[in-house]
């Protein structure tokens, strides 16, 4: 068994970022260093005082440190870095890519008044939760020691312990909004014929390249390197993968 610095130095490095992120945004709440409220998502002082990290600094906070706290930042050290490792491994300008993605929608959806929330970070990291079990729909799962299903519906099974519970649901539902409306925007709309319109910026392409992060894409002779769809036949090549569609 790897040492836990082992294992952190083989995360992949966009959640190792955000996790560690999050640990110091906690670690320093705990010992007193800022209050909660100037990192929060108040759009009042945003427009009206010009402050603009709240847009930044409210993705980072998961609460003080509690077993909530620790299921979250678990969820990014599984399932994101399992996202990082497989579907987008070697593509850590697409993962950032869809991180920043989440995060504009929940900062979107959080405009809206019903949808507020002074943080999203809950948010952010069920969006993850959300992609993961699309990408790995038949992968299964133990949830809590309490019953066994397929990843596909890991989502909806939190997301109806939350109910039981009475934890916040605004946060999951928000996360499950942005990862359905990125996963729906770069696979499922490509796979039925119609156009990506979500692709990766070329100024994340070229910050990802400059600051060297993550492993170069492969290239492969007379292809482009961000080709993520190729259609062969009846089927279609997605991000490594091969789907079949109906005639």
């Amino acid at each position: 068994m790897s040492s836990p610095a082992e294992f952190y130095h083989s995360l992949p490095p966009i959640c190792k970022a955000y996790g560690t992120a999050c640990l110091v945004a906690t670690a320093a709440y705990q010992i007193g260093l800022y209050n909660p409220v100037y990192i929060a998502l108040i759009y009042e002082n945003v427009f009206y005082r010009f402050q603009i990290w709240r847009l930044f600094t409210n993705f980072f906070f998961l609460g003080p440190f509690s077993i909530n706290f620790g299921i979250r930042l678990l969820m990014i050290a599984r399932y994101g870095v399992q996202l990082e490792k497989g579907p987008f491994d070697r593509r850590t300008a697409d993962f950032l890519w869809m991180v920043t993605f989440g995060a504009f929608v929940l900062l979107v959806l959080s405009a809206i008044p019903i949808f507020w929330s002074p943080f999203l970070a809950i948010s952010l990291v069920f969006m993850l939760v959300y992609v993961w079990s699309r990408e790995f729909p038949n992968a299964q799962i133990n949830l809590y020691g309490l019953v066994s299903l397929k990843a596909f519906y890991l989502p909806w099974a939190m997301f109806a312990l939350d109910v039981i519970f009475g934890s916040p649901l605004m946060p999951n539902l928000l996360g499950i909004i942005a990862g359905h409306l990125y996963y729906f925007l770069t696979v499922l709309h490509p796979l039925a014929g119609g156009k990506n319109i979500l692709k990766t910026p070329v100024w994340i392409h070229k910050l990802v390249t400059r600051w060297r992060i993550g492993a170069p894409p492969p290239v492969s002779r007379g292809q482009p390197a961000n080709n993520a769809q190729q259609d062969r036949g009846t089927g279609v090549a997605f991000r490594g993968r091969s789907y079949r569609l109906s005639d």
